[in-house]
């Protein structure tokens, strides 16, 4: 059997943006090298200061240097029929396959990488990159983050592997049943061996055992699974930094969705996009002042006694405020959207009819303000969503009570059967926030 050791260097632009900009591969029989070929290439780009400063490679040493598609042919005939082998394996091998793709070719090999045999092989190291390795390894690397140096010491390495590999390891990884190629290369098998087939939240973790993505699945294993197939640029980092993964079942779709927002919105992990907005709930509400006066005033929804309406910003409730006091004549200083007047400005305008100035009576402005705080119509019900729970003999629910979403929470079925009222669940929810995000997610729900 005959492998190719390859290791490139990059203009470091991401998979998809980034060209090589050195190559070398050395074509090795499982115990001697008995062929190679290295060159510089033109990445027909501008190298990037940080990436000269790390691998020494200058635009002006590649100005002269073969374009990849001078040397595609040799990259090609050299690599054919070989098992393509290299440290952290997908990097290099999906970035040649980009370039071959750019120029209208499809470069198909069969994969080995060196970070996953070693974790296989040599088990117990705090670092498995080719420096930590060679090192512990005694491999000298002649030439560290240039392509012939790292390609050497990476051959010398799988060297090694071959000969401690008494478990046949290799073998595995070679077999196309086996999902080993195409993990990611910190992740051990067993980890995604271990993932239920069933509905929950899942969490990707980097090697300092940080949350870096939180997802939801129907069917968490495949959905896992589906992320390593996954050929877009942030998809491929974020399964590169994956050291490991762990899960919370749910029991249903709808509680796999809000347990995954209010976990997005606590980690904010650093792969997950959406959601991340953790703006907090707004509540409308009024009181009367020492004057009799109706006043319509805003605060944090936990804080806002009764609201009459719940918003996801202050300035979307200050917008609907600005339309009551337009539509009904109402103050913007009872309004709280003018302090520190003694008369609004909207008097002046005569768009108020005088309350700041007593130039109104106090039973003719409330009730106009009683008639805005009906128009604004909330609805104030109280909803308990059932689903199914984790178990068979356990529901899982999510709780809304007067119109605000008060959390989610399992309870054994039997027990479910004596709650009569939603406002009982309250004592079983995990509270979370109310917010945009889960309204939209249990509207939805709703609407099917």
């Amino acid at each position: 059997m005959l492998y190719t050791v390859v290791d490139i260097e990059t203009t470091g632009n991401g998979y998809k943006g980034s060209k090589i900009t050195e190559i070398s591969i050395f074509v090795f029989n499982g115990t001697t090298i008995i062929d190679e070929f290295t060159s510089l290439v033109n990445p027909e780009q501008n190298i990037p200061p940080f990436i000269t400063n790390l691998t020494g490679i200058t635009n002006a040493m590649v100005r002269n240097a073969p374009k990849f598609f001078e040397i595609a042919k040799k990259v090609s005939e050299i690599t054919k029929g070989t098992i393509f082998v290299a440290h952290n394996v997908n990097f290099d091998y999906n970035i040649i396959q980009e370039e071959f793709k750019s120029l209208g070719f499809d470069f198909k090999r069969k994969k080995l990488c060196t970070v996953r045999l070693s974790r296989k092989i040599i088990p117990g190291l705090s670092s498995y990159s080719l420096g930590n390795i060679c090192t512990h390894e005694n491999i000298s690397i002649n030439g560290r983050h240039r392509a012939k140096g790292d390609a050497e010491a990476t051959t010398e390495l799988f060297r090694r592997l071959i000969e401690r590999d008494h478990n046949f390891t290799i073998n595995s990884f070679l077999n196309p049943k086996s999902r080993q190629a195409t993990l990611p290369p910190l992740l051990d098998k067993k980890v995604v061996d271990n993932l239920p087939e069933t509905f929950g939240v899942y969490y990707f973790k980097n090697l300092a055992k940080e949350v870096i993505y939180v997802g939801k699945a129907n069917n968490i294993k495949q959905r896992v699974i589906s992320h390593f197939y996954d050929k877009k640029k942030k998809e491929q980092t974020m399964c590169m930094e994956t050291a490991d993964i762990s899960f919370v079942k749910t029991g249903s779709e709808l509680l796999a969705l809000l347990y995954e927002s209010a976990e997005i919105k606590h980690i904010y992990p650093k792969f997950n996009r959406a959601q991340k907005r953790a703006s907090e709930a707004i509540g409308l509400f009024s009181y009367e002042d020492q004057k009799g006066i109706i006043h319509l005033a805003y605060n944090r929804l936990k804080i806002a006694p009764n609201p009459i309406n719940k918003y996801y910003s202050v300035t979307e409730c200050r917008k609907h405020l600005e339309l009551l006091c337009k539509e009904f004549e109402l103050c913007p200083k009872y309004c709280h959207l003018q302090t520190n007047v003694s008369s609004c400005f909207h008097f002046q305008l005569k768009e108020c009819k005088g309350i700041c100035c007593n130039k109104e009576s106090v039973e003719d402005y409330n009730i106009r303000v009683r008639k805005a705080i009906k128009s604004v119509g909330i609805s104030a019900e109280n909803l308990v969503i059932k689903e199914t729970g984790r178990s068979e003999n356990e529901i899982g629910f999510a709780l809304i009570l007067d119109g605000i979403y008060q959390g989610f929470g399992y309870i054994d079925t039997h027990q479910s059967q004596q709650l009569k009222n939603p406002e009982d669940y309250q004592f079983f929810v995990q509270p979370k926030k109310d917010n945009r995000d889960v309204q939209r997610i249990i509207s939805a729900y709703l609407k099917k």
